[in-house]
């Protein structure tokens, strides 16, 4: 079968040929319908050999979703021919985060080894992908495919970042969005249903504030020095009682400190490796900072919920599989407007 790979510290990734799985006890094997390409591939394609934690050739790709192929045996509560998706930070489900469904907080996961798929086992981006318990493939109930894959981290990660803060969001607040791209945008269309907070989109792109604007951010700010200026004054001096930073590099970072009014909620979900200082001095009084990973598998089921709701959409752009690498250079040069996604049995 063919595969999108990464294969050798600083190149390009390949499509190659691999042998077709087969599942063994407890296993799924999902014909993938859709792949979704995400900027945490470039990050990990980013890495010197010193650091990169994986084995390679790693085929990618953390988002997929697909019909059930084969089940291996004893496998329960699925069926060949059944259309799901793929929950991708996947735990050792005994923990007490895993009893939670927050299989994205495994406390275990480290310790046994256990890498989501395309983030150090074999992922998605594949025309099969071997799935290792069927807890983690979640029904998409009439939901297609190639538009709801995105919704399995692009969705699934703003989700979970605005739930813990909806208590903040309510009428005359304000909600700021830094980075309004594959994250971005769907988390501006979360808010919106959501909470009744006001939405303010920062993007460096003229294009993805477009976006924004469509899809109901009710300003948008052009990110540059004087971002944080235009921000308070759209809040009256005060501040956005929520800011989700999407890019998560230090420029970003260090303007949602800025625009953070007191008690607000700041959350660091892009994975750019910037980092806010928090104490007297540093950000307003009783700001709180996280760095939310994913969500759990619950929050999964949930975002469809949203979606069969027709309350989010993810803006696509599809690739054959062949044209994945074309892809990935997209969007590394900013030319993605909403999501990529790979169609490898398409």
């Amino acid at each position: 079968m063919k595969a999108v790979q990464y294969r050798e510290i600083g190149a390009a990734p390949e499509v190659v040929t691999v042998p077709e799985p087969t599942p063994g006890p407890g296993q799924v094997l999902l014909r993938v319908a859709a792949a979704g390409v995400c900027h945490s591939d470039i990050a990990l394609m980013s890495w010197s050999a010193e650091s990169f934690p994986y084995q390679l050739p790693l085929t990618l790709g953390h988002e997929g979703a697909g019909t059930v192929a084969a089940l291996g045996e004893g496998v329960t509560g699925v069926e060949e021919g059944d259309v799901v998706a793929v929950y991708g930070p996947q735990g050792c489900g005994r923990c007490v985060k895993c009893a939670q469904g927050k299989e994205n907080y495994c406390l275990r996961a480290a310790e046994l080894g256990i890498l989501p798929p395309g983030l150090g086992a074999p992922g998605a981006m594949a025309e099969f992908l071997l799935v290792n318990d069927a807890r983690f493939l979640v029904p998409l109930n009439g939901l297609d495919p190639v538009t709801t894959v995105p919704l399995t981290d692009a969705g699934l990660t703003p989700y979970h970042a605005i739930k813990r803060s909806l208590p903040k969001l309510v009428p005359g607040t304000t909600a700021v969005v830094i980075g309004a791209g594959g994250l971005g945008h769907v988390a501006i269309q979360l808010l919106r249903a959501l909470t009744p907070s006001r939405v303010v989109a920062v993007d460096v792109s003229e294009e993805k504030l477009a976006l924004a604007r469509s899809v109901g951010a009710h300003e948008t700010v052009l990110s540059d020095e004087g971002a944080a200026d235009r921000v308070r004054r759209l809040t009256g001096g005060l501040g956005a009682e929520g800011v989700f930073d999407f890019a998560g590099v230090q420029p970003t970072v260090t303007l949602a400190g800025a625009v953070a009014a007191v008690e607000a909620d700041v959350a660091i979900v892009g994975i750019g490796g910037g980092a806010l200082p928090v104490g007297f001095n540093s950000t307003a009084f009783d700001v709180a900072v996280t760095a939310p990973y994913w969500g759990s598998r619950s929050e999964l089921a949930e975002v469809f919920d949203l979606a069969s709701a027709g309350a989010v959409e993810v803006r696509v752009e599809t690739y054959g599989i062949d044209e994945a690498p074309v892809a990935y250079e997209r969007l590394h040069a900013g030319k993605i407007n909403g999501r990529a996604v790979i169609l490898p049995n398409g």
